[in-house]
């Protein structure tokens, strides 16, 4: 569906990219740092995005070797209902904030996904989305990807979702501003020497789309899975809002603004006029190797 049938919001979105450390198997307690960050962001936003798989810790050892500790169990219907999210649950209804975590979850069908949690200001727990580009040996050892793309509704602003790997992919963030998104979302785990690519993808996402983009990244963690931070918002030009540093707790918050939104696609309108088609044939015009 082209972006160009979907409604502008009309009020600004704060938003809050969290970067925190996240210990390996220690799911109890890393819903309860997940909640103190919350519970700092609720004064300023209204949507928290944490990194990938922060709730177990991105660690594929302690994924390997303790599946019944660091996973949560979704019912039919998405929803996940367990005690040790109680922490974070309490500080979403409580500061009234929409939180977007990283987590390990375990479908009725047996499928294991690396998935993003959706906390509501109710408290409720729901599986949003499932990561559906994986990525290197181990990501696919562990993870089945996900089906289908996911679009979050908030207070009238449209927020595709993803999960690291996802945004390094420019189909994905297109997906995205099809079904009419202004923001997208991408809780992530990029390590040490990635900061390149960290800040490349991300800004670029939000450039081709003109749409907002909130990145969120781990810090610390053992060797080799230790991580760089740089939790960011990049408005719809591709430019960070707010950045974070790449070592230390933080969050950043910035404002989504719909005028802005709606002057950036004005003045560089690629979703309306990319071409439907790109052409199926390619010409050869010359070879020039001789």
């Amino acid at each position: 569906m082209s972006t160009q049938s979907w409604e502008l919001p009309t009020d600004p979105l704060r938003v809050a990219a969290v970067q925190a450390e996240a210990v390996p198997g220690d799911l109890a307690g890393n819903a309860a740092t997940a909640a103190r960050t919350v519970t700092a962001a609720g004064a300023g936003a209204a949507v928290a995005v944490l990194p990938e798989l922060f709730l177990p810790a991105y660690h594929p050892d302690t994924l390997r070797a303790d599946p019944a500790g660091t996973d949560l169990a979704a019912d039919h219907a998405g929803r996940v209902d367990d005690p040790r999210l109680d922490p974070l649950r309490l500080a979403a209804r409580d500061a009234r904030v929409v939180v977007v975590v990283g987590a390990a979850v375990r479908h009725p069908d047996g499928r294991r996904a690396c998935s993003a949690l959706l906390v509501d200001r109710t408290g409720q727990v729901t599986c949003g989305y499932d990561k559906q580009h994986l990525c290197g040996p181990d990501e696919r050892e562990l993870f089945v990807p996900g089906r289908r793309g996911a679009t979050l509704l908030v207070d009238g602003w449209r927020l595709g979702l993803g999960v690291c790997y996802d945004g390094c992919f420019p189909e994905h963030g297109r997906a995205a501003a099809d079904d009419g998104a202004h923001g997208y979302l991408c809780p992530a785990a990029y390590r040490d020497g990635s900061q390149h690519r960290r800040d490349l993808y991300y800004p670029a996402r939000a450039l081709e789309n003109t749409m907002y983009v909130v990145f969120a990244n781990p810090v610390g963690g053992p060797p080799p899975w230790r991580f760089n931070g740089g939790a960011a918002v990049y408005d719809p030009e591709g430019r960070p809002l707010r950045r974070a540093p790449d070592h230390g707790t933080a969050i950043v918050v910035a404002s989504c603004e719909p005028a802005v939104l709606a002057e950036v696609r004005a003045a560089h309108p690629m979703l309306a006029d990319r071409l439907p088609d790109q052409g199926t044939d390619r010409a050869t015009v010359g070879d020039l190797t001789g």
